[in-house]
């Protein structure tokens, strides 16, 4: 495996010499572009809660750090755990003012759950990625995104078959504890097309071809056993419930990107979701299979299939020839873990992608991701891995995706999963809290260059 290849200093390089990075030129043109996916773990409590972080200032984040460092005893729980989470904030905008994608998605940021509020967005870009974070170059995003989501949007049913209807968690449309838990946003530097966004929030399950409520496939899978009443092969959810079940857990969005180059204007589709993880299930295996089918939206959509409909009535998936870059958490490993891994493999073999950017010698990998198992901080499970380097998580898997269309070329691409004798380790493994969320996350960037003059 060529790792000098994916050096991130040598790619960043490479990038600054394509890219239009004079800061003199207000309309730059792009020889390339860096498209990201990073799960940053910022799933708080409450949307409030993350939103005050994001809104102190600079002074008043060292201020407290000072403190905490200095001397905690003077603090309360509440400002010492605050003070932690400052601390992983900084570390996330280090990360990214390292990686410097030109448009990347934010997983697990907390919003209001219709996206229309952006304090904790707005607060994030200007008073911590604006900022230099450990001697990086600050990095800013003149257009930004929040997307409404489903978790924990109120559904009226009890889709857990407690006999509880609580409108939250597992009685919610997508998991969460409130809406707009768990929801991610994206970062552009190129304009986006608004008018020409489609989001496909309240897509139904049902009218996925093929598509049928799940049913009971082993009592055995929950301690407490079927619901009383139900047995095995029961459809799980009433009917009522199904036919408003939508598919996504979360959303899933088409976001075109438009990217002045040296040729004109290119345009190319930001593809975003975040499938529910195939873990936690029922007696139905119902993550499993909502996780399954997420994945083949991608699949029919960048393939053209016609049942598609937006939020806005739009039918139809993606127009043939168009470029693309699906981007996110997939939840999702096409060789380990509890998912359907038909189901992503066929989307990182699909004759509309860049196959040798999926799974080929331009797939993104890393030397940390080895090396995490040597010391025994991913979870040895997983160690047999046939691709060890390709991991983007702490699980061991191969979860965080950035997947571009068969007609786009690609320079290079990496995981931003430095080892141990590598510059940037501090971000991924610390003495004190290991490899935890608390660090920066227990998901890592993914990048990938994409040449525009091919």
């Amino acid at each position: 495996m060529m790792f000098l290849k994916r050096s991130l200093i040598a790619a960043s390089i490479t990038l600054a010499a394509l890219t239009g990075c004079n800061s003199n030129n207000t309309d730059p043109e792009y020889s390339a572009a860096r498209f990201a996916t990073y799960n940053l773990s910022f799933d708080r409590a409450t949307y409030e809660i993350l939103a005050s972080e994001m809104s102190m200032s600079r002074t008043e984040q060292s201020n407290l750090i000072n403190m905490f460092n200095q001397s905690p005893e003077k603090l309360t729980e509440d400002q010492k755990t605050t003070a932690k989470r400052i601390i992983q904030i900084r570390n996330v905008a280090e990360t990214i003012q390292r990686v410097r994608p030109n448009a990347f998605v934010l997983a697990e940021f907390n919003n209001d759950g219709t996206g229309e509020d952006m304090t904790a967005i707005n607060g994030f870009h200007d008073n911590y990625l604006a900022y230099s974070q450990n001697d990086q170059r600050p990095i800013s995003f003149k257009f930004k995104k929040n997307i409404a989501t489903n978790t924990g949007k109120a559904s009226g049913f009890d889709l857990d078959r407690d006999g509880k209807k609580t409108d939250v968690n597992n009685d919610a449309w997508g998991f969460g504890g409130y809406h707009g838990q768990y929801a991610f946003a994206i970062f552009s530097q190129f304009e986006i097309d608004e008018k020409n966004v489609r989001t496909f929030q309240n897509f139904k399950w049902k009218d996925m071809p093929d598509e049928k409520n799940i049913t009971i496939v082993d009592c055995k899978l929950s301690k407490t056993g079927c619901p009383t009443g139900m047995k095995e092969g029961d459809a799980w959810y009433t009917d009522e419930a199904w036919q408003q079940m939508p598919l996504s857990s979360k959303n899933h969005v088409d976001v075109p990107l438009v990217i002045p180059t040296p040729a004109g204007n290119e345009v190319i589709h930001f593809l975003v979701s975040h499938p529910a993880p195939p873990i936690f299930n029922n007696v139905a295996n119902h993550n499993y299979e909502h996780n399954r089918a997420e994945l083949k939206f991608w699949n029919d959509y960048i393939n053209a299939k016609s049942y598609f409909y937006d939020d806005n009535g739009k039918t139809g998936g993606l127009a043939v020839g168009s470029k693309f870059v699906i981007a996110g958490d997939m939840n999702a490993d096409a060789l380990k873990g509890d998912g359907d891994r038909r189901m992503i493999d066929n989307l990182l073999k699909s004759p509309s992608v860049n196959i040798k950017a999926t799974i080929g010698d331009n797939k993104p990998t890393s030397k940390g991701g080895p090396e995490c198992f040597d010391l025994g901080y991913c979870k040895a499970v997983n160690s047999d891995t046939l691709y060890p380097e390709a991991i983007t998580s702490v699980s061991g898997l191969r979860l965080d995706y950035v997947i571009p269309s068969a007609n786009l070329a690609v320079n290079d691409s990496g995981v931003f999963f430095p080892s141990s004798n590598e510059d940037g380790y501090h971000l991924v493994f610390d003495k004190e809290l290991g490899a935890s969320k608390g660090v920066t996350s227990d998901h890592r960037m993914v990048w990938m260059d994409l040449d525009l003059t091919k």
